[in-house]
């Protein structure tokens, strides 16, 4: 098997152990609201918080990877957020959860733009959107799982236990990458230089300066990246953070349901990953890096929108509960393709490019996951209305992605030096 392949194994890990972290405080909302005695609005800042410190530290950590390697970078990160995981289990009050929450936020930030660091220096261009698919779709197989282990965790020992568990899982994780992982493919024994050649890594390192701010900022296809983004994390944060509890008390699902509908919108996400990011990559080949891109993205994200506000007219809770499934499959066929375009225009700053990009959606699932639980309040706990503002912003979000250029670098290359010419005995 190529070495890449292996590598794409170990980010295959990463991100479903991410992912079963994450949906885990979602699947176990009721629960902990119960026993914590946690009203909508006070649930909404709990889950709110760790996007806001997610966010903050997206771009120092995804920068750290450019600059220091994803090998100790990740290592790190899944360090920090195992260990606050396993602490979630232990918070006894409201004010306790809020800060652990927040530091869980900001241990596990740069993940996914270290993921993309790691896909750019072992992959090459024709394959990154499909690499990014894979490592995404893993992300909702994480999450398809979540609701399934999770439920059955706390049934059998209690909800503390399900957080102790997937704590452990990613310690256990760090070993294998830290023992096997290498930044650059030069570096690993046994690769063959086919591989090599295919992948295009240079022989030496180049030093590396951080990102240009003052010239990135400018750029307009770079704050389209960014709105674009944004506007998506809207709709798609309420399946991480209120999908249980919409489904449960507003739609009058059991906890016991939850383990087929919870987790059908995580199936349907992972097939949706894996089939944007090989219909993009083939696209690209034979009409271009724009259409290959951006026809993915923009149509992915517009049936998305339909499908979620659909949802909120429906009556009979089992057709809101597919419209939701199917509103999530159409918007992540257009997850590993964003994350290719930061690798297409960001090149040997993709990780400070997806830092940004994923800090400015972070803001949105921040903003979007605590107004949700005042909107419940304010339409007098009427679900259905809260999460049409939501639904609506993927519309915005189809529209900014026709905009976006991948064509265009943010940092245009310098042509290399050329060779001296020999000096004449």
């Amino acid at each position: 098997m190529p070495y890449r392949y292996r590598m794409l194994g170990l980010l295959f890990l990463l991100s479903m152990i991410t992912y079963l972290d994450r949906v885990c405080i979602s699947v176990l909302g009721v629960r902990m609201q119960d026993d914590l005695g946690l009203t909508p609005k006070m649930w909404g800042w709990v889950v709110g918080l760790f996007t806001l410190s997610y966010a903050l530290f997206e771009i120092p950590t995804g920068a750290w990877g450019d600059k220091y390697g994803p090998r100790k970078t990740v290592t790190r990160i899944v360090l920090w957020w195992s260990g606050f995981t396993m602490i979630t289990g232990a918070v006894a009050n409201y004010y306790v959860l809020l800060v652990v929450r927040f530091l869980f936020g900001a241990g596990e930030a740069g993940a996914y733009p270290n993921i993309a660091v790691s896909i750019s220096r072992w992959f090459p261009p024709v394959e990154r959107a499909k690499a990014s698919g894979i490592s995404w779709m893993a992300a909702r197989l994480g999450g398809a799982l979540a609701p399934m282990l999770t439920i059955w965790i706390a049934a059998q020992y209690g909800w503390r236990t399900a957080f102790y568990i997937y704590g452990a899982l990613g310690a256990l994780w760090c070993l294998l990458w830290w023992s096997y992982f290498r930044d650059n493919p030069r570096e690993k024994a046994g690769i063959s230089a086919e591989e090599l050649a295919l992948i295009g890594t240079p022989k030496v390192a180049e030093a590396h300066h951080g990102l240009p701010w003052g010239q990135v900022l400018k750029s307009r296809n770079f704050i389209t990246l960014l709105l674009m983004y944004h506007t998506y994390c809207w709709g798609s944060y309420f399946y991480l953070s209120w999908l249980s509890t919409y489904l449960q008390k507003g739609r009058g699902f059991s906890e016991s349901e939850m383990t087929l509908w919870a987790t059908l919108p995580f199936l349907v996400g992972a097939s949706g990953n894996f089939f944007g990011g090989w219909l993009s990559d083939r696209l690209v080949q034979s009409k271009g890096l724009k259409i290959g891109r951006c026809a993915i993205g923009a149509t992915g994200l517009a049936l998305s929108g339909i499908c979620m506000i659909s949802a909120t007219q429906v009556t009979d809770r089992q057709t809101c509960a597919l419209l939701l499934a199917m509103g999530y499959g159409c918007m992540d066929c257009m997850l590993p393709v964003s994350w290719a375009i930061c690798m297409d225009i960001g090149r040997k700053y993709s990780g400070a490019v997806s830092g940004s990009m994923n800090m400015a959606g972070q803001l949105g699932s921040f903003l979007s996951s605590v107004l949700f639980g005042y909107l419940v309040g304010w339409m007098g706990g009427d679900y259905n209305k809260a999460l049409l503002p939501l639904a609506s912003m993927l519309l915005i979000s189809a529209y900014l992605y026709t905009r976006i250029n991948p064509n265009e670098l943010l940092v245009p290359e310098r042509a290399p030096a050329p060779e001296p010419e020999p000096v004449a005995a």
